[in-house]
């Protein structure tokens, strides 16, 4: 309800912005990519590749000491995303959260994980707790160990074996930890690929009895970021429509009993599934994006993106050569480049956190999410 209340008078800005009257603003949802380093090697993707190939590129990555002018230049943004690579394997992932408490001021913080270094990871989410209870212990802290199927097919699309029998100790571990710490929230997340996709009903399934916090899936792209651009993962829409609809059929059934508050992040999700089903059949912008308005994604290396999906390929600018700040590449004009370039419909993607926005600010898909909403 407090990302409602806050998107309100930004969804104007952003309305307005896409059409070149005003400045852009803050974008209310920031990606940080903060290394590329990773255990797994997912079919999926092959950011674990790059270091491999290039050693030296490592040494490239943001220090602290420089996110905290990027963190310090962007001002308050309400949802920050932390991603990687594996995020937790960065021995600063701790002070990387309290720079974005100190300056961000988020409401919310997301962390996906491949859950293989899994002590590190149940260290490192205990330390990021307190840094939170700190500066405000209503920020609320996701944790998402990653599931891509059961078992041995789990490991096999992340490459790694073994994998699977640290993603089930480390959510229990974590699930333990809530009566402490109220604000943390553990999920599941499954990346829905060519490899998982008939066995969705099956995953889901397993997942629901676990008694998870929530479940998200979402589907695998061919991204920039990911390196994956030539790589065949993503299903076909028939298969894709048919796994989703499992998903579709459980948050009506469901939908009567929850609070108000659920029910309207479940209708999201339904038209969310709905609009990634239309966009792979089309092959096209099925509504109006707004990416590097309503959200921003920024890389190890302080490149500053639309999206994950354009990039590398549509990079915005580097923060380094804007002596980090983050508002004079926001409005610089390559970023206007890029803006058009999306407004253009010369992209697109079902990419889920970027949806959401998108969603937010198009009247037709909010009013069918206050259908949703209403016909439960």
């Amino acid at each position: 309800m407090a990302y409602l209340k806050e998107s309100l008078p930004k969804m104007i800005r952003y309305r307005l912005a896409r059409l070149r009257l005003i400045k852009p603003g803050t974008p209310i949802n920031l990606t940080f990519s903060i290394t590329n380093i990773c255990q797994s090697r997912c079919k999926t993707c092959k950011i674990w590749e790059l270091y491999k190939k290039d050693p030296e590129k490592r040494q490239e990555e943001l220090t602290t000491d420089e996110i905290e002018k990027i963190f310090y230049s962007m001002g308050h943004v309400y949802i920050f995303n932390i991603s990687g690579g594996e995020p937790f394997l960065r021995s600063d992932i701790v002070k990387i959260v309290e720079l974005a408490c100190r300056y961000l001021t988020p409401g919310i913080i997301h962390i996906p994980t491949n859950a293989i270094a899994a002590e590190l990871v149940e260290q490192r989410t205990h330390e990021i707790l307190k840094v939170i209870q700190h500066y405000d212990p209503y920020i609320q802290l996701t944790v998402k160990p990653s599931l891509d199927h059961i078992g041995e097919k789990h490991d096999e699309i992340r490459g790694v074996p073994g994998n699977f029998e640290k993603v089930m100790p480390l959510f229990k571990r974590l699930k333990a930890i809530q009566p402490e710490y109220p604000n943390l929230h553990v999920e599941l997340g499954t990346v829905i690929s060519r490899w998982n996709v008939e066995d969705i009903y099956e995953i889901a399934r397993f997942v629901t009895d676990l008694g998870v916090d929530s479940y998200r899936n979402e589907i695998a792209e061919q991204r920039s970021e990911m390196f994956n651009r030539e790589d065949p993962i993503t299903p076909d829409p028939a298969q894709y429509e048919k796994a989703v609809g499992y998903f579709t059929r459980q948050i009506r059934t469901r939908m009567k009993s929850r609070l108000f508050f659920h029910r309207m992040t479940q209708a999201f999700r339904l038209v969310y599934y709905d609009l990634a089903i239309q966009t792979l059949k089309q092959d096209e912008q099925m509504i109006p994006c707004y990416a590097a308005l309503s959200n921003a994604h920024m890389s190890p290396y302080g490149d500053i993106w639309a999206c994950c999906t354009l990039g590398y390929e549509k990079t915005m600018g580097n923060l380094r050569d804007f002596d980090y700040d983050f508002q004079a590449l926001w409005n610089s004009q390559k970023a206007g480049e890029v803006r058009r370039y999306i407004q253009k419909g010369l992209c697109h993607c079902p990419l889920a956190n970027q949806a959401y926005s998108n969603i937010l600010l198009h009247g037709p898909s909010l009013a069918r999410v206050v259908l949703e909403i209403l016909r439960t």
